[in-house]
């Protein structure tokens, strides 16, 4: 074990470990990848639908976080990954991209390079796509992209009734055009012959053995230690206690919209009266750390059907056939991803384009006791939420312990945008249902249920019903502007030797899931990099130059 690295990158996540993957293609460079979890060698890892076990609090494998949701609204657990491959290990599998007027819309606010010309190729690279190459789709990169097999009776009545209610049906629903202008099809996903394809067996599996690459598992990084304000070392720990990992070049921050902001407090670069409070030594006032956190608030409106529900394959006597089907032949409920179907809608006709995503899922849930379970009854839920939300939240350090979980605020709902397109999407997956082909399997709406009629009862109803759609994102922005956290090359303001690399560096929420755009990001930053931007270029800058540079940045 070296004392010293060229790159440290901490957490194996989504971004982690692509950047892990590109850095140490360079053989002349030496690179720490660290991670807080175990490694991804779990079989429930491995089966798509072992989320229903890993998404748990208490799991090693993720990260659990008490966060208030909003004004009026109880309380909610966060789960974040936390093992090799990150969330990509514990989640959904749903392959999203984002629409180009998101990235273009980072451009045009300050973020240069960071348009669809630029982030479009990242995608394209990343992609082995089971439909094969297209104008603005991937074949032969090192992710796995499968469809969910069609001919589900169930999914076959709502894509139908999608075209009924005037969305079209396509093959990719990440086509640009459809992302846009909307459509309904069978769900992209990251799997790949019946098992997940995370980024780790996408980008780290297949280039662990390099000699220039370190990885640390179980082992966290407590904070980044600083002389003057030039990035020196990190202090990590593991089973054999604490110790000190010097940084030749620059530790590189893939930890998540929530580890990454706390850890720059921790390490004493956050909003000075919060660290004067916990007593931790200043390094960098920069008051948004931790701020501008986006998320979507995802709404789940279950029905009972009359037939094509999955449920009864997660229970009893139908869970032992559906392990059987897995374990024998890959195939069967367990190898789906969170979503059979699904794809983009707008909300009002009169919108210039999509505002909402909808996940079709071939199963509901239940509480019973202190356990969410499949329903015994056949059911059917669409997961929907608004993909650009106005409202903001925010995150701090409650102590200067690591091990204690920051504070959380969500403020779900808060802005009066969100409220109005919550109200028109549970309007339109109403209108969905009620379409001929869907009409003839629905028997009635549970979740909200016919009390949650007028606009101020569906509010209320979606102030109860909604939850994380675990797209936490935004909460060390990236901006030309002196109040951003990072400058475009997703360097922190403030500091020597310190970038930022996940779904937190996002100004804006993206239009859908975000674990293929943290991994796009990560291609990008690598780009960045590897090309000499800043602190990155081949040949480290004089300690002199780089104060002297940042001097003038914060006049």
């Amino acid at each position: 074990m070296q004392e010293q690295y060229d790159y440290v990158i901490v957490g194996a996540g989504s971004s982690g470990c692509v950047l892990a993957n590109r850095l140490s293609a360079d053989p002349s460079v030496s690179v720490l990848l660290v991670e807080s979890g175990p490694d991804d060698s779990s079989p429930l890892i491995r089966m798509p639908r072992g989320i229903g076990k890993l998404l748990a609090p208490g799991n090693p494998h993720v990260w659990d976080y008490q966060v208030s949701r909003g004004q009026g609204m109880p309380g909610e657990v966060w789960l974040k990954g936390r093992a090799i491959g990150g969330s990509s290990s514990i989640n959904g599998m749903v392959y999203v991209r984002g629409a180009p007027a998101d990235y273009d819309a980072w451009e045009a606010a300050g973020c240069t390079g960071w348009g669809w010309k630029d982030m479009a190729r990242q995608f394209v690279a990343l992609e082995d796509h089971q439909l094969g190459a297209s104008q603005g789709r991937g074949a032969g990169g090192p992710l796995k992209v499968s469809i969910h097999p069609s001919g589900s009776p169930l999914c076959e009545a709502v894509i139908q009734a999608a075209e009924q209610a005037g969305v079209q049906r396509v093959e990719d629903t990440n086509h640009v055009a459809t992302v846009e202008q909307g459509a309904f099809g069978y769900q992209p996903q990251t799997t790949w012959q019946g098992k997940r394809f995370s980024a780790a067996r996408a980008f780290l599996h297949p280039i662990r053995n390099r000699p220039n690459l370190h990885i640390l598992t179980n082992t966290d990084v407590l904070r980044i230690n600083f002389d003057e304000r030039r990035a020196t070392s990190v202090q990590v720990r593991d089973r054999k206690g604490k110790r000190q990992i010097r940084i030749g070049r620059e530790v590189i921050l893939s930890a998540g919209a929530i580890q990454s902001p706390k850890l720059l407090q921790l390490s004493g670069v956050g909003p000075a009266a919060l660290l004067a409070e916990h007593g931790i030594p200043l390094v960098s006032d920069s008051p948004n750390v931790g701020r501008n956190l986006r998320e979507h608030v995802c709404l789940a409106m279950q029905y009972r059907v009359r037939g094509g529900s999955l449920n009864y394959c997660f229970r009893g006597l139908g869970l032992l056939g559906s392990l059987w089907q897995y374990y024998v032949h890959s195939k069967g409920p367990l190898t789906h991803a969170a979503h059979e179907a699904g794809g983009f809608i707008k909300t009002r006709p009169e919108l210039d384009r999509t505002d909402a995503q909808i996940g079709v899922s071939l199963h509901s849930l239940a509480q019973e006791g202190e356990t969410v379970v499949p329903e015994k009854q056949p059911g059917l839920t669409f997961y929907c939420y608004f993909m650009r939300p106005e409202s903001k939240g925010q995150l701090s350090i409650r102590s200067a312990d690591p091990d204690v979980p920051p504070a959380i605020a969500a403020n779900f709902l808060a802005s009066e945008v969100d409220q109005t397109a919550a109200i028109a999407l549970v309007r339109w997956v109403r209108q969905l249902c009620a379409q001929p082909a869907l009409a003839a399997y629905i028997v009635s709406e549970e979740i909200p249920g016919k009390a949650a009629q007028s606009d101020g009862e569906i509010l209320a109803a979606a102030r109860a019903m909604g939850q994380t759609a675990y797209h936490v994102s935004g909460t060390c922005r990236m901006g030309s502007d002196a109040a951003s956290v990072l400058d475009p090359e997703l360097r922190v303001r403030g500091v020597s030797g310190v970038r930022v690399v996940d779904t937190s560096i996002m100004p804006t929420l993206v239009s859908g899931n975000t674990n293929a755009p943290a991994m796009a990001i990560a291609l990008r930053a690598a780009e960045i990099i590897q090309t000499g931007g800043g602190i990155g270029q081949t040949k480290a800058a004089p300690l002199q130059m780089e104060l002297h540079e940042l001097e003038g940045q914060q006049q």
